[in-house]
């Protein structure tokens, strides 16, 4: 627990599973900023003395801080007399770098509205696995979830299922648009579309007639299909051929894929990313083994290592679909949902494309775990 009274935790659960939670009691630690802002008011009302322009600012904030403190109290002690609302979040790939943003905007969340919150989930892609902790969440009396619905019918049943036991269920990250669910919403990328502005700006540098790598961290998740999709529709037009490989879950597994498939084919200049972990390994490969050969990449997410190869003029670009709001806004739908009966909607989390101009305002946000 932290000094506003933010409680975060990991420990494993059943199935090798990662959990993180955060729980603040009520709005309390808004109040204590509050009281901080009147204390100030106070006291520099007495300070300044007799000053009608800074006594009018001082005399304000007072008023707004007396205000806000009353109605956030009996806010807080309206929600004192209610159950604690508890979510979860159930992802595929917990450990992957690219969820620490995810968790930071679930536990930011979750301290402003006043809830608990769970980030869990399994190691590897287990659909199966992660449908059965749909149901245990069921089990547990969770008062909402959040999935990221990698597949677009393996989990038709459990969000029918907790649509019928009353338990809302939201998509984030994934989101399976393809077929009907009973998922209330999902706050995610547009994958196809992403992938298509991708392979557009890729067009713009890759020679038509080319031979090029596409990779794949995972199998089987749609969002990394859609994107290959979007890509390979923009750049086959273009004459552009190329061999598709799919690099593991880690940085380290990508970069040995990708230095193994550019080794067999000394003509590919180019290698076309879907996600975080081969976006970082194609990178590393090419800034270790083939820079003299004049090979770049391109592909998605941000971290420091990611913008550092940006900033080397290794990867040309990369697209941020901002994982922080795909953690935030959930809890604050679930929230709304449960405690107002305002209904979810879903939003498109982005696909802002990173270049070199913009990799040093970014990456004090990424090193934050905002970006």
């Amino acid at each position: 627990m932290n000094g506003c009274g933010l409680r975060t935790g990991r420990r494993r659960l059943r199935g090798a599973v990662i959990q993180t939670t955060c729980r603040l009691g009520g709005p309390w630690g808004t109040i204590s900023v509050t009281g901080c802002l009147l204390a100030w008011c106070l006291t520099t009302t007495v300070a300044w003395g007799h000053d009608p322009a800074r006594d009018t600012i001082a005399g304000r904030l007072l008023a707004w801080c007396l205000t806000t403190t009353v109605a956030w109290g009996a806010e807080s002690a309206a929600h004192a007399d209610a159950k604690q609302l508890r979510f979860i979040f159930i992802t595929t790939c917990v450990e992957e770098e690219f969820f620490v943003p995810v968790q930071k905007g679930m536990m930011d969340a979750a301290r402003v509205m006043g809830v608990e919150s769970v980030f869990t989930g399994t190691v590897g892609v287990d659909v199966k696995a992660q449908a059965e902790m749909v149901r245990q969440a069921l089990r547990d009396g969770y008062d909402g979830i959040a999935l990221n619905i990698i597949d677009p019918v393996a989990f038709d049943a459990v969000a029918d299922e907790a649509r019928q036991q009353g338990v809302p269920l939201v998509a984030f990250n994934v989101d399976d648009h393809a077929t009907p669910n009973a998922r209330l919403s999902a706050v995610c990328q547009r994958y196809y579309d992403a992938g298509r502005k991708v392979g557009r700006r890729c067009a713009e540098f890759i020679p038509a007639d080319s031979h090029i790598l596409m990779t794949q961290h995972a199998a089987g998740v749609s969002a990394l299909d859609d994107r290959l999709r979007g890509q390979q529709e923009e750049l086959g037009p273009q004459g552009i051929t190329w061999t598709t490989v799919v690099t593991g879950n880690t940085a380290a597994e990508s970069l040995e894929v990708i230095t193994r498939e550019l080794r067999k084919d000394p003509k590919i200049k180019f290698v076309v990313c879907t996600g975080q972990a081969d976006t970082e390994g194609a990178g590393l490969a090419i800034e270790q083994h083939f820079r003299d050969r004049g090979v770049v990449a391109a592909g998605f997410d941000l971290n420091p290592q990611i913008l550092r190869l940006i900033k080397a003029g290794i990867i040309r670009f990369t697209i941020d679909q901002q994982p922080y709001i795909q953690g935030f806004y959930p809890v604050v739908q679930l929230t709304l949902l449960k405690r107002y009966g305002i209904m979810p909607s879903s939003m498109d989390a982005g696909a802002a494309v990173i270049t070199e101009d913009q990799v040093d305002s970014v990456l004090r946000l990424t090193e934050q775990h905002y970006r």
